[in-house]
């Protein structure tokens, strides 16, 4: 494990490097899907293709580069980490866990050539660091920073079983949602004897936070993980003690005509946010369809979309209280949407525009927790994210008003 976080620093260095000496070119973002989530909702977003005519709003957004749900997984081996002088966790194998279809998968030794299957997972490996370690990445991960020179393994309708295999992998993270559309595929994999780890669907911050953690574990990563997870719930814990007392206004998320309800992680944003969620206060669960009738029964506050979607343009709209006062909360898809680390930023990003008070004083606390606390946020790994209060974190940009 040593020799491994060596190798992995110097080929992080010689990435930078090379990067920095090429001839950059424009890199186009393909619009991610809501991940982890419904197979068929999953299915829509992948095949249809969506133009946006809408007109000018006001907006917020983060430019980053750079938290209650059921376990993924459990483990069988009798010691699934050691704890060391420092307090961290070092990972032990032969790991045994039981993924979230009942599979029984061992995991002989650290991992050292990782596959991804969905943005959410390859997201949480760049961020606890080990971005060095995935060989394969879907389509939709294309946004992180180095992705372009990973394999993907991305095919028609789902994964491509020879592009995962060309990659010779040690371990393949696989989605519940991936699963669900491509039961088959994943059969095929298992049975050309594919160590392969399926996750339950997150409906939840919380969730977010187990799931880097399970993630660090699963790869040889725990110390990296588990700082990660322990940032993220420290960060979620201040938003909630300057929100304790807040009026909530209504608000509702919409994306390619559909919403999110209860059981659902965005949601959990939505309302750590500062928000009440119209949609869940109208009985609706999970990621489905909203008719123009909810919409204006709902009446919201405020919208909030995804940035890689059309702005709603109908009467329905356009007659609510968001609409009529400008409150359009525009979030960066691959944090609103991805249940993975950078999901604290869409949490942020409508803390902001709904509660700017609320929002500072928890900028304040986060800064003075990492001025009180010299190693706040550091890791064992040198390439692990150092993205929180106080490092290399910026607050989003001031909220901008237009005229719908």
């Amino acid at each position: 494990m040593f020799l491994r976080s060596h190798l992995s620093f110097i080929s992080h260095i010689l990435t930078i490097t090379l990067v920095c000496t090429a001839v950059f070119g424009s890199l186009l973002l393909l619009p991610t899907p809501v991940d982890a989530t419904d197979s068929q909702l999953s299915t829509h977003l992948h095949s249809h293709e969506y133009h946006s005519s809408s007109h000018a709003s006001a907006t917020i957004t983060h430019d980053r580069t750079s938290v209650p749900t059921s376990s993924s997984f459990s483990a069988h081996n009798t010691v699934e980490g050691n704890t060391t002088s420092r307090g961290t966790t070092a990972c032990t194998y032969p790991l045994t866990v039981t993924d979230a279809t009942g599979t029984t998968v061992t995991i002989a030794s650290d991992p050292d050539r990782v596959v991804t299957l969905n943005p959410s997972a390859a997201q949480t490996m760049w961020e606890i660091g080990a971005q060095a370690e995935v060989v394969g990445v879907s389509q939709y991960a294309s946004y992180l920073d180095g992705a372009a020179r990973k394999q993907n393994v991305s095919g028609a309708g789902g994964p491509s079983v020879e592009r995962v295999l060309t990659t010779t992998p040690d371990l393949v993270l696989v989605p519940n949602s991936t699963h669900s559309a491509s039961t088959d595929r994943i059969a095929q994999l298992r049975a050309q004897g594919v160590p392969m780890v399926v996750f339950s669907q997150a409906n939840s911050l919380t969730a977010v936070v187990d799931k880097t953690k399970r993630i660090g574990r699963l790869t040889g990563n725990c110390a990296a993980g588990d700082a990660r997870a322990t940032e993220l719930q420290q960060s979620l814990n201040r938003i909630q003690r300057v929100t304790a007392d807040i009026k909530r206004p209504v608000g509702v998320n919409v994306f390619y005509g559909y919403t999110a309800g209860n059981n659902t992680f965005i949601n959990d944003i939505i309302e750590t946010g500062g928000l009440e969620n119209g949609a869940a206060n109208a009985g609706l669960s999970g990621f489905v369809p909203i008719t123009d009738e909810s919409v204006v029964a709902i009446d919201p506050t405020w919208v909030v979309v995804p940035t890689s979607a059309p702005l709603p343009q109908t009467p329905a709209y356009n007659s609510t209280t968001a609409y009529q006062n400008n409150n359009i909360i525009r979030v960066k898809t691959e944090h609103i949407q991805q249940p993975a680390p950078r999901a604290i930023y869409a949490v942020e990003t409508i803390l902001q525009a709904t509660h700017p008070t609320a929002y500072n004083e928890y900028r304040q606390r986060e800064t003075t927790a990492s001025l009180s606390d010299p190693s706040f946020n550091e890791s064992s790994n040198p390439n692990a994210s150092q993205t929180t209060a106080g490092h290399t974190r910026s607050p989003p940009p001031s909220t901008t008003r237009q005229q719908l």
